[in-house]
């Protein structure tokens, strides 16, 4: 089995702060993936510099494979104490692990981390080390096919303190909560919008504390092949969709003149939906052999709309799709089911567009557009133009 390690994070700000006091960095280095979530004292700029400054850091050191005790006592003794608390300026969470589920995870004075394994909630068998004077708990991580990690800033456990809850949501609460709403389909990003969305409710649309949630997800991996036009050589048709039809995972084909070729490949025949779930977003077809068939270049531009406001980390509403509409459907796919996405790009000039305001350059624009998106999710992205 191939395995796969997907991570997604959402941040509310602490109402009437522009910036952010909670900043996540993640970083990829070779088979190892680091995520630091960094929590900077207080609120508005000073905190937003503090955790940019701290994830910064300690992403680049650990990412880069520096000692554990190195990589902490650097950040404890380049931040200074507050001298009216006596805390530090900053507190941290940070997960560093391969796809096979094996690594470490350390946090400094940041809600404890939930494990959720086999659908539940559950707590990391954590050990205390003192780094000068400071307490960091380090975990080893072996986690399973389907294993989340969920980290949290500390606006997550102060969720609705004096508005709905008199001591704020336990972390006991928070666990129920997710044991009741993670589905084992849903993505990591999925996961941090659901229980940053729950705290966003508790304090009735105006948080009290920054608040930030990390997830990271292991996953069996899936490949995605997707064809966007013909070639501009029409006697390569059946070399393209051999290729576009290679190896493991789903297919996807957009574009009419693409469908015609793919289905006169496989001896099959298109047909067509007469359903409207989106007015703005044209019909999909079916052949047999193919997961889904869409329409062009209005459906991709639907697509990226859909991806931007995926990827927008303050957009709280659910990260999976229920809509039946072809963009709908081709999101799904692609933000929360594929893990490697590979486009299958032609480069032909469709006669049934001239005259009209669409070429082959805005459709270029178009992958281009939704490939960059894709690897800002974490996917491995690879494009062919034919």
């Amino acid at each position: 089995m191939e395995l796969y390690l997907e991570n997604g994070y959402t941040s509310l700000n602490k109402a009437h702060e522009e910036l952010c006091g909670d900043k996540v960095e993640v970083a990829y280095n070779g088979d190892y993936t680091t995520v630091v979530l960094a929590d900077g004292l207080g609120s508005g700029v000073k905190a937003n510099i503090l955790a940019t400054l701290t994830s910064k850091i300690l992403c680049t050191m650990v990412s880069n494979g520096i000692d554990l005790d190195e990589c902490v006592n650097t950040i404890i003794q380049t931040l200074p104490v507050c001298k009216e608390r006596g805390v530090a300026y900053a507190t941290f969470s940070v997960v560093y692990m391969n796809k096979q589920g094996e690594g470490y995870l350390f946090e400094f004075d940041n809600p404890e981390a939930i494990y959720i394994t086999g659908g539940k909630c559950a707590d990391f068998d954590r050990k205390a080390h003192d780094y000068s004077g400071k307490t960091v708990y380090i975990t080893e991580l072996k986690l399973k096919p389907g294993d989340y990690i969920v980290m949290m800033s500390d606006g997550v456990i102060h969720a609705g303190i004096g508005m709905i809850l008199n001591f704020g949501w336990l972390r006991k609460d928070v666990k129920a909560y997710l044991d009741k709403a993670v589905k084992p389909t849903m993505s990591a990003r999925c996961v941090a919008c659901l229980l940053a969305s729950a705290c966003n409710d508790l304090y009735l649309d105006s948080p009290g504390d920054d608040t930030t949630v990390a997830a990271v997800r292991v996953r069996e991996a899936l490949h995605v092949n997707i064809m966007v036009g013909p070639p501009v050589d029409k006697s390569k048709d059946d070399f393209y969709v051999a290729r576009f039809m290679e190896g493991p995972g789903k297919k996807v084909v957009c574009g009419g003149t693409s469908s015609t070729i793919v289905a006169r490949y496989l001896g099959k025949t298109i047909k067509t939906d007469f359903d409207f779930p989106d007015k703005d977003v044209p019909p999909i077809g079916h052949i047999d052999g193919i997961d889904l068939t869409t329409e062009g270049v209005l459906t991709l531009r639907k697509l990226v709309e859909l991806s931007e406001k995926y990827l927008s980390t303050s957009d709280l509403t659910p990260k999976y799709f229920t809509k039946k509409d072809g963009a709908s459907l081709l999101a799904d796919i692609l933000f929360e089911q594929a893990t490697h996405v590979t486009f299958f790009v032609g480069q032909s000039i469709n006669a049934a567009h001239q005259g009209l305001p669409i070429d082959i350059t805005m459709k270029l624009k178009l992958v281009d557009t939704i490939s960059d998106h894709l690897r800002r999710m974490g996917k491995v992205v690879e494009v062919n133009y034919d």
